[in-house]
């Protein structure tokens, strides 16, 4: 049998393993207690089944180690053969940190200082087992190739995954929003990886393609009316994942290299960014916690829940589809793509009021020039 139609059942395999074992994880988190209960913060009036990101969890882990190892098999490298277990364990040992760290937290809610170590040792767990790290950066516009020592590719490697992961669970506010924009970004992520290091590295489509497939099979439950949330063990699973993957795309980096996933993790970078800022003018605590958030905004717009993530769905397709077409752009036409983004993209969260109140100065601009006699 054809390799692409093994392939083809895993994936069927993997989202529908998923779609069956996650009423088990609803009965399973609400034995333990991982549940979510309403405050002022939350959108919920109820207590809901939290934790849903062991489904997802399962179901990755049940296909990278069993179906896929069996079906992939080896592939040369300028080190020798890598075999896809050699490959995906230690992804799948750093990721089983986090899930802990996650379902701890949903259960008793950590301190921010212990869900960050939970973290931190995640990270650098998978930078010392793996080839997952960002040790290079190409100067661009022609310029040299820096190599990092040992311990500054530590230090990048862990800041970059501390700040997508928190990024992606940010983001986990409304039915759907980060399992959904988690599966956009995965899928571009995955046919980027395809297209550009398909013949350097296939080991990298074919895992993140079944990471979608786990979270289709999740989906169905997650999204509005939910009957189970993620709870902090799948949104830090989701954004420790796609940080740890898209390093991958990393490796030789040059600035479109890095840019790439910083556009298809658009949705969550920029609202994580806004916030951060948002709350600097505000003197405020980076972490303390408000309802400013993108998807804040949209409800208090008058969106309905379901509307709300669909537009913010939307926003995750267009992001993508900038990261796809400036792969394919030379460079000034690439400049060019990057600061039409930056504009529209601040255009659009002064226009639903992320920055706070009376903070809209390219609105003020055309206000005054639309209003001028001139």
């Amino acid at each position: 049998m054809p390799f692409v139609i093994k392939y083809l059942i895993v994936l069927f395999l993997t989202a529908t393993f998923s779609f069956i074992i996650t009423p088990l994880v609803i009965r399973l988190v609400e034995k333990i207690g991982a549940v979510d209960k309403p405050n002022a913060r939350r959108i919920n009036k109820v207590v809901m089944p939290s934790a849903g990101g062991l489904a997802i969890f399962f179901s990755f882990t049940l296909s990278v180690l069993l179906f896929l190892t069996y079906i992939v098999g080896t592939i040369k490298t300028s080190k020798g053969y890598l075999t896809y277990f050699d490959y995906v364990f230690p992804l799948v040992l750093s990721s089983l940190i986090i899930i802990i760290t996650g379902l701890i937290d949903d259960i008793r809610e950590l301190s921010p200082k212990w869900k960050m170590l939970g973290i931190v040792v995640a990270a650098t767990s998978i930078w010392a087992f793996s080839k997952f790290r960002f040790d290079n950066f190409k100067i661009p516009f022609g310029g040299p190739m820096l190599n990092f020592p040992p311990w500054l590719s530590l230090i990048l490697t862990v800041i970059w995954i501390i700040s997508i992961t928190n990024a992606v669970n940010i983001i986990d506010g409304l039915d759907g929003l980060a399992s959904g924009v988690s599966l956009i970004s995965l899928f571009t992520m995955g046919l980027v990886s395809y297209l550009f290091l398909g013949n350097v590295n296939v080991y990298l489509p074919i895992t993140i393609f079944v990471l979608c497939a786990a979270i289709i099979g999740f989906l169905p439950y997650n999204f509005f009316p939910a009957k189970i949330y993620l709870g902090d063990t799948g949104a830090l699973y989701l954004g420790f994942m796609i940080s740890v993957l898209s390093l991958q795309g990393l490796k030789n980096a040059t600035a479109v290299a890095v840019l790439t996933p910083m556009l298809i993790l658009g949705v969550p970078v920029t609202d994580t960014f806004a916030a951060i800022i948002r709350r600097k003018l505000n003197n405020q605590k980076v972490s303390v916690a408000d309802k400013m958030h993108l998807h804040h905004r949209l409800l208090s717009m008058g969106l309905s829940h379901k509307a709300a993530v669909l537009v913010i769905y939307g926003i995750a397709l267009i992001f993508s589809l900038i990261s796809i077409i400036l792969n394919f752009s030379g460079r000034v036409g690439g400049i060019l793509l990057i600061i039409a983004s930056i504009f529209g993209l601040e255009l659009f969260l002064e226009t639903v009021g992320v920055w706070g109140e009376n903070r809209q100065p390219l609105l003020k601009i055309f206000t005054r020039i639309g209003n001028s006699k001139k």
